[in-house]
């Protein structure tokens, strides 16, 4: 993973990515959480929001043990609304050890079916930002709304803010993307969907005006094109004074 620390004393460069875990069933239908683990291992992230991180039904149970997460190095962002849970709706949030957990919560959205966000507000070295992971609606009407709601949270924390997540949005620039108005910047990592052959750029980072990319991308290898239904993406971001 990045270390923040080799950054200069007026910035932080991060690396963020959004990866859809399909509850950890690949593409040939394996249930596989340390498949999961390698990927993310690959990605070379210090933060990541997950999506479909727990099992739909019953007790909503996580899709990685948490003992397999923390074997792996990575804090899990205290964001479980139920005892079995990763997180809420499904996000999840993980940060690397360098990455200091400060609070947490969930941000409720207007939906059809269950849908949610979840914050997390964090620091690296002197730096406090943060973190918002998402899984929006298949309803592009809601979906910009869910947007304009993650964002009226995000500014209201006062804070530089990451926006990651399955938009579940197919066009480029259009659609529910109207929803971020000219204060936020939302990056194009490519097309993600589904894995082994995508054609869709459902994945998507967006940031607020403290940050600039050093670059973003799809990270697409033989595991991650097995690994779930989503390739994840990642941007290298720098937060400067």
């Amino acid at each position: 993973m990045p270390d923040p620390t080799e950054a200069g004393p007026s910035d932080t460069r991060l690396t963020f990515a959004s990866y859809n875990i399909h509850k950890a069933v690949g593409t040939d239908r394996r249930r596989d959480p340390e498949r999961i683990m390698s990927v993310l291992h690959e990605i070379g992230a210090d933060i990541v929001a997950l999506q479909e991180a727990d099992r739909r039904f019953g007790t909503r149970e996580a899709a990685l043990p948490r003992r397999l997460v923390e074997e792996w190095h990575w804090q899990v962002v205290p964001l479980a609304m139920r005892n079995a849970s990763m997180g809420w709706h499904g996000n999840s949030i993980l940060v690397s050890p360098e990455v200091e957990v400060l609070d947490a919560e969930p941000v409720a959205l207007p939906a059809l079916e269950p849908r949610g966000a979840v914050c997390a507000h964090l620091r690296a070295g002197a730096r406090e930002f943060c973190v918002v992971g998402m899984h929006l609606d298949l309803s592009g009407l809601l979906r910009r709304r869910q947007i304009e709601e993650v964002c009226a949270h995000a500014s209201a924390q006062g804070k530089p803010s990451v926006l990651l997540g399955d938009f579940n949005e197919w066009s480029v620039s259009k659609g529910a993307l109207r929803g971020f108005d000219a204060g936020w910047t939302v990056l194009h990592p490519g097309r993600s969907f589904p894995s082994r052959r995508p054609i869709a750029a459902l994945d998507r980072i967006v940031h607020s005006p403290h940050w600039s990319c050093d670059g973003v991308e799809v990270h697409h290898s033989a595991l991650a094109a097995t690994a779930s239904d989503h390739l994840p993406v990642r941007a290298s971001l720098s937060l400067t004074a």
